[in-house]
Formats: C-alpha cells, structure tokens, sequence
C-alpha cells in the first residue's frame, strides 16, 4: 500500500506515468480509429517507423517498453501532438479538450516569446534613450500613446457590437 494521499496520487498519475499513459492512449487512439494491430503497424512501417503488430500489442499490454522514436511515430501516424499523445489517457476521450490544451499551450509559448522580444525591443531603446536624453520625452510620449492606441483597438475588437465605443448598434423600433 502507497503512502501517498489520494491527491498526490492523482497528481503522480498524470505528470509522471508518461509510458503507462502512451500505452493506454495507444488502445484508444487505434481502437478509436477501428485498426487492428497489424494495420497500426503498417502504418508505421510507411511512416517510416518500423514496427510489427506484436510490438504493438506488448506497448499496449504493458509487456514492452516504448522508445521515443516509437512514441514520435504513433502520435504522427494518429495526428496528435506527443504532448497530448503521452497525456492523461481520460484525455483522449475528449478531444476538443485535447485541441484546447493545445491551443492554450501554443498561446502562452507565441506570450512568452512576445514578452521576450518585447523586452529586448524596450531594452534597446532604453540604451539609445540613455545615449540620446535630449529627445527622451518625444520618445516616450509617442510610446505611450502608441501603446494606448493598440491597446484600445484590442479593446474595441473584443466588445460586443453596441457595448462599447464607437456607433451604437441599431435598435429596434418599439
């Protein structure tokens, strides 16, 4: 018997049993799709990934470990990411929100590359502001207002017609 609370179980099952997770997803993702082992098989074989149907079975059954070139070509030969191909297998059922993941991950890496280049960008002007003070307030002022100005046309794009600035939506006669 483990003495990890139920929690930490919970925790423990999706972040570190990537190998049971893929064995698991791999039943699902080929099952879902009607193969059997032997059509998986070839389909890896054209991805170039050479497998044969009974390798498929024992990474299904847990008999045989699966290496990270394997796991590249299933997840290529089911059009998923590897990510999600070695995610929490209730996952699978739900592929929309396999998708969300996917977009949300993407979204935060495309945030953090922007900060970043956002940073340097800043940091660089900072350095030419410092070697040229005598236009530091133009500069800064055309910033900010710059700034303010794509921060309102975000702002105004993700309202509801009628709900914010600009020309009210036609109402209805009474």
């Amino acid at each position: 018997m483990s003495d990890e609370a139920p929690q930490d179980a919970a925790v423990k099952g999706v972040l570190l049993s990537g190998e049971e997770n893929v064995a698991a997803r791999l039943r699902i993702e080929r099952e879902a799709r009607g193969w059997s082992t032997n059509i998986l098989s070839d389909r890896m074989n054209e991805a170039g990934f050479d497998m044969n149907p009974s390798a498929v079975w024992r990474i299904e059954n847990g008999k045989r470990r699966i290496n990270l070139d394997e796991a590249i070509g299933f997840a290529e030969v089911f059009g998923i990411s590897l990510l999600n191909f070695a995610g929490p297998p209730r996952l699978a059922a739900r592929s929309r929100a396999l998708e969300l993941i996917d977009d949300v991950v993407r979204a935060f890496r495309e945030t953090q590359r922007a900060n970043a280049a956002f940073t340097r960008a800043r940091d660089a002007f900072d350095a030419y502001i410092t070697e040229h003070p005598d236009i530091r307030e133009e500069a800064e002022v055309m910033i900010s207002n710059s700034i303010a100005e794509v921060a309102m046309e975000n702002a105004d794009a993700s309202m509801p017609l009628g709900s914010g600035p600009g020309p009210a939506a036609p109402q209805p006669d009474a």
